[in-house]
């Protein structure tokens, strides 16, 4: 039994009476539609099939987290004791002095998502890894249980055990865990889940603060722009906040940083617990995988990790500088993409093959010397989906983005987009489908 077996072995069940699935189907759509599974005001696209995984998918998500945090710990370690090796990231002044100020607890990257282009076993490749802001985890459980209670799926419960991996209350239970171990920690920090009203995902947002509530913590959603540190504390409003579970991701924390004086201070100051803290921004940054590959990086990590790095990291390195690397990208267009040095949702990624020579040419000169990088382009592996188009059936390749989260290094779900495009890891031109582990 495999995630592809399973595939097929759903896609039968829906031949076998498309009319009456596609009846079903409708019902989930407004079911969808009614929840809080939205971006910017918008329902998120949703297909009547799930991603099927198996006890050996999820042992081998762990053990590439294992070596993941491995790797993270010591590139941090080198980059907190190393003014030399810091060089490397290029970080503005204030991102350098937020991410050596200590955070007061013991993990690096409290939560975290690496996302993959995922075969199976040992056929995977890293697209990038995601830190601050991590999202996702609202529309993978509420779609999950959508899908659970399908007339489709109610066949394959007959056959299997199937469950989903619950995101919401896990995460609470792990950030109060992270908070445990601050350093000033009180009995029952009040909680501030923060991000600018403009970027944030009030949606996911909403359902975090209800966990965090029902748990019994005092929780809010707050724009940092609005928290005020006095007396040695930060507040918002009347309220004192202990906790804040970030998911401002950094390059707007410091793009914006002119704007968030007292959130700053108070962080430099350790007089709020930040789950997670600046230094996870380590690992975030795009050019970390040009900086894994370096030698003086391979030389201080073990002979899993680099082999990690090597087999499964795809080359990347800057665009700029000597125009050799400018006439290798331009001539060999389908062997590469571009991507800026910080950013998210894939804003400014682009896969030299969807271009034409002339528009790939274009897009180069915009982009040289801007703080972007080149990376080889990786085949994404494929799965049958099926959809349904005026009521009739369906059934389509899709390229698969399998995300893992990483709750205190430790595997804790997953979540799956999946697009004909070559580029599949943005808002835009994607499905989201819900993740169900099946024994």
């Amino acid at each position: 039994m495999d995630g592809l077996s399973l595939t097929r072995e759903y896609i039968d069940i829906i031949k076998e009476n498309p009319e009456r699935y596609y009846e079903d189907y409708k019902k989930k759509v407004e079911e969808v539609a009614n929840s809080n599974a939205r971006y910017k005001g918008k329902p998120i696209p949703f297909l009547y099939q799930p991603m099927f995984f198996t006890k050996n998918d999820i042992e081998t998500f762990s053990n590439i987290g294992k070596t993941l945090m491995s790797i993270t710990n010591k590139v941090t370690e080198k980059y907190i004791k190393s003014p030399e090796y810091r060089k490397k990231f290029k970080y503005p002044k204030l991102l350098e002095e937020l991410i050596l100020v200590d955070p007061g607890y013991d993990v690096n990257i409290p939560i975290g998502r690496f996302d993959l282009f995922y075969g199976g076993e040992d056929k995977f490749k890293f697209i990038e890894v995601n830190t601050d802001g991590t999202s996702g985890m609202n529309e993978d459980n509420i779609f999950s249980r959508i899908l659970l209670e399908t007339e489709s799926m109610d066949i394959m419960r007959k056959r299997y055990n199937i469950s989903y991996f619950e995101l919401i209350n896990t995460w609470v239970e792990e950030s109060l865990k992270t908070y445990s171990r601050y350093y000033k920690k009180v009995d029952k920090p009040n909680i501030a889940i923060v991000d600018f009203k403009e970027t944030g995902i009030t949606a996911e947002f909403e359902t975090f603060k209800k966990a965090y509530i029902e748990k019994g913590y005092n929780a809010v959603i707050v724009d940092p722009r609005d928290l005020r540190y006095k007396d040695g504390e930060l507040y918002y409003e009347d309220m004192r906040i202990d906790l804040i579970y970030r998911r401002i991701v950094t390059v707007e924390f410091i793009e914006k940083s002119n704007e968030i004086p007292d959130l700053i201070k108070a962080y430099k100051n350790g007089a709020v617990c930040v789950i997670g803290s600046l230094r996870s921004q380590i690992m975030h940054n795009k050019i970390i995988f040009k900086i894994l590959h370096d030698e003086d990086t391979l030389k201080f990590l073990s002979e899993e990790e680099r082999k990690l790095i090597k087999e499964h990291i795809p080359i990347t390195k800057e665009f700029g500088g000597d125009e050799k690397i400018f006439k290798e990208v331009l001539s060999n267009k389908d062997k590469y993409i571009i991507k800026p040095i910080d950013s998210f949702a894939s804003q400014g990624v682009n896969a030299g093959r969807d271009f034409s020579k002339e528009e790939w040419k274009d897009i180069l000169v915009e982009c040289w010397n801007e703080n972007y990088l080149f990376q080889e382009f990786i085949d994404p592996f494929t799965r049958p989906f099926v959809q349904f188009e005026n009521g009739e059936l369906k059934v389509r390749d899709f390229k698969l983005n399998i995300g893992v989260y990483m709750y205190n290094e430790k595997f804790s779900g997953v979540y799956t987009r999946i697009s004909r495009e070559n580029i599949i890891f943005g808002r835009e031109g994607y499905f989201s489908i819900p993740n169900m582990l099946v024994e």
